[in-house]
């Protein structure tokens, strides 16, 4: 099968050639990552503030000295990761591209778009819903009883644990069109076994949500079921 092979050097390139793309396609991502982290870092009071809108009234602490200094910096790096990986995904296609088929170029690349997509969807979907729903009711839960006074360290980890598993849970259309494409599971069983789907949905949701708000969990496994099941439709829709 013709290979998709764009380069400007018709001749196939040398292993060392190869390393040399690669080492030129990793410093470009590490300068990107760089330069993404130190303007987090330059505006860390601004996210900062986004970061603690969910959680309006609440008094954060400084529980140890340089605290927040550090929390910053582990912000402003794990800011310049998420930011930058668009960029990143993008050299490791140009770089694996010259060695693809047409069908594998038509599979691998659409993919990795969608996980981008679905990835920063799950964020979105933490940020807005699934993280003030929680707040809500750990902050209701013994406020007669206990006055709600967090460490910023604390907290921003609460906010990177919840957002980074909800991206992750979003994969699973990726990971449906992954077994269907290379054919290991059809949408035909995926369908078969939605009763299995529906339990898992809910322990993932329990799991994932780490306040026992029934609400939180229920959206949560309900996004959880959205996604699986438009990942079977589209996996049927693309293998007619």
């Amino acid at each position: 099968m013709r290979k998709i092979y764009i380069q400007n050097n018709p001749k196939n390139m040398s292993i060392f050639e190869h390393l040399e793309e690669l080492r030129r396609r990793f410093f470009m991502v590490l300068i990107i990552f760089c330069i993404i982290t130190t303007l987090c870092l330059v505006n860390i009071k601004s996210i900062s503030f986004i970061l603690q809108e969910p959680a309006l009234g609440i008094k954060f602490l400084q529980l140890a000295p340089g605290e927040y200094i550090f929390v910053s910096i582990k912000m402003s790096i794990y800011a310049g990761v998420v930011f930058s990986s668009p960029f990143a995904i993008y050299q490791i296609i140009l770089f694996i591209l010259p060695g693809l088929t047409n069908k594998e170029a038509s599979y691998l690349i659409p993919t990795l778009i969608t996980s981008i997509f679905l990835f920063f969807l799950g964020i979105i979907f933490s940020y807005k819903i699934l993280i003030p729903g929680a707040l809500n009711f750990l902050i209701n839960y013994g406020s007669e009883i206990v006055e709600p006074i967090w460490s910023f360290e604390e907290y921003f980890n609460f906010i990177l644990l919840l957002s980074f598993s909800t991206g992750l849970a979003f994969q699973i259309p990726v990971v449906q069109l992954l077994l269907g494409f290379f054919n290991i599971v059809s949408s035909k069983n995926m369908l078969k076994y939605w009763k299995y789907i529906i339990f898992i949905s809910t322990v993932i949701g329990a799991v994932i949500t780490p306040s026992t708000d029934p609400i939180t969990q229920i959206f949560m496994s309900l996004a959880i079921l959205t996604l699986y099941f438009s990942g079977i439709l589209i996996l049927k829709t693309l293998k007619r």
